[in-house]
């Protein structure tokens, strides 16, 4: 592992706790010049606390790796620029960013806020796009100038808004379908600069963010891999983010020790009537008689048996109670 990143630089958003610090500790252990950018701030985005990056950068340097800290809000534009300019000043160069960043509000729809619902997107999504744009900017300049090399974005999404949207998150999860969504489209637009876009979805990972999940402090035992360690996730994200890597447009999940590759909205059943427009009592017996998915059968299988639930309906009544105590 050591070496495989020398001489590139990366900028890992949200880098001061958790998935972030993880990844930002395994980057410079393999050789990157790191950018760390957290302000520290709640988990809901409130406050903030200039020494939780300064902290990650400390831990680098004492190992011998190289970094620098930022405390910029990735929802600001300007900031989002001047990470990028830090990172071309402080080594020379920027080679990718990873974009990490996430606050929650968890709520029902029916008590979610206007604010909740815009600060939570302003972070996971567009700090996603601030961050993206900018080093975009800058790559695109390089490129007019003459100096084409690898670079990379590496997005975070979850499995809320992907694979099992969580009720109480519909900002989230609405956030993190778009980062994917975005992933796709950046990874088609910006082949031509040299740049490759792919998008993490860590899950069942313990941070500030997942620690009230039943089953999260569950031990191991002495030398196992604990799979629910932040650092489960960082080896992808440093091979993302490899020279020598080709992959670009794609959604991997991260679990543990397993990655799986994700395929978005896909089509599936189907009912045809040529020439004329289907009424309504045709619709009505046609679409009840196709096997449909219901969302909380989805939830049950996915995530009950992590949660100690093995029932459809007791799954449900868990959601139901949640979102009457918010």
């Amino acid at each position: 592992m050591m070496g495989e990143l020398t001489g590139r630089t990366v900028l890992v958003t949200g880098a001061g706790r958790g998935i972030g610090r993880a990844e930002a500790l395994y980057l410079a252990a393999s050789g990157a010049n790191v950018v760390v950018n957290d302000p520290g701030v709640d988990i809901d985005g409130h406050g903030g606390d200039e020494k939780v990056a300064a902290t990650v950068v400390d831990e680098i340097r004492a190992r011998g790796g190289q970094a620098v800290a930022d405390t910029g809000s990735v929802a600001d534009w300007a900031d989002a620029q001047r990470m990028i300019e830090l990172a071309v000043t402080a080594f020379g160069d920027l080679h990718a960013v990873v974009n990490n960043a996430a606050i929650e509000v968890n709520k029902g729809l029916e008590r979610l806020t206007e604010a909740e619902f815009d600060d939570v997107i302003a972070v996971k999504l567009k700090g996603t796009f601030a961050l993206s744009r900018w080093a975009a900017a800058y790559w695109r300049g390089r490129v007019a100038d003459g100096t084409r090399t690898d670079r990379a974005i590496v997005n975070t999404a979850s499995g809320s808004g992907l694979l099992n949207p969580l009720p109480t998150q519909t900002n989230y999860a609405s956030a993190n379908a778009g980062v994917a969504a975005m992933t796709t489209v950046h990874a088609l637009e910006l082949r031509r600069l040299g740049v490759r876009v792919n998008c993490i979805s860590p899950s069942m990972v313990r941070t500030r963010l997942t620690n009230p999940v039943p089953g999260m402090d569950q031990a191991v035992l002495d030398g196992e891999l604990d799979p629910k360690d932040p650092s489960v996730v960082a080896p992808l994200v440093a091979y993302l983010v490899s020279e020598d890597c080709p992959l670009t447009g794609q959604v991997l999940s991260v679990r543990g020790g397993s990655i799986q590759v994700n395929h978005g909205w896909s089509r599936g059943a189907q009912v045809n009537k040529e020439g004329q427009l289907w009424t309504v009592p045709e619709l009505a017996e046609t679409l009840a008689a196709m096997q449909l998915e219901d969302p909380f059968d989805r939830l049950a299988t996915a995530l009950g048996g992590a949660l100690g639930i093995h029932g459809r309906d007791e799954f449900e009544t868990m959601i139901n109670a949640e979102l009457d105590k918010n």
